[in-house]
């Protein structure tokens, strides 16, 4: 851990010298502008050929959940992938998914900002980076509560990951669904 800190510490004061720039924003946009007033599920824009090893964004369905959620998913089985899924959001603030669930575990990877979660009984909030841990079954959601957006990856081990909407999300006022 020792050699861990020195070299971050390093690393640190070479981006601060000038010599490496770091982002602004710590996301990726990835939402369509301008945000679209109703949710929505489309199929991907253009095929995948099964013989690549990079999937793009308009190679994976989109979604958008109302208030301020964007993304992408794929079933891994369709890409290639023998017992991984994916699902790539760029969440605003204030916005997040309808409560939801799947048959898997699930777990989320966060560089950036600052996420509150219901999962299960259990309402708490975090700062990034982490990874959170869902899992199968259980009823989940969460809101972005960062002042900017951010991306939250989510990881299934499955080539077909499902997904049950239960219900609105009760961390955001104000959206009837």
């Amino acid at each position: 851990m020792h050699q861990v800190m020195k070299g971050f510490v390093a690393a640190e004061v070479i981006a601060l010298s000038g010599c490496a720039t770091l982002p602004k924003s710590g996301y990726t946009p990835i939402a369509p502008i301008p945000a679209p007033s109703e949710s929505y599920a489309r199929p991907p824009a253009i095929a995948f050929d099964r013989s690549d090893y990079a999937i793009t964004l308009q190679q994976m369905s989109s979604f958008y959940d109302v208030p301020g959620e964007a993304g992408f998913s794929f079933n891994g089985g369709d890409y290639g992938f023998e017992s991984l899924s994916f699902i790539m959001t760029e969440t605003q603030p204030g916005g997040g998914p309808p409560l939801h669930k799947h048959d898997t575990e699930e777990a989320h990877v966060v560089y950036f900002g600052q996420i509150e979660y219901v999962v299960g009984d259990r309402r708490f909030k975090v700062d990034a980076p982490y990874v959170v841990r869902i899992p199968a079954g259980m009823p989940h959601t969460f809101m972005n509560v960062s002042a900017r957006p951010v991306n939250v990856t989510g990881v299934f081990p499955t080539k077909v990951h499902s997904y049950t909407e239960i219900g609105p999300n009760p961390l955001v006022r104000g959206v009837g669904r």
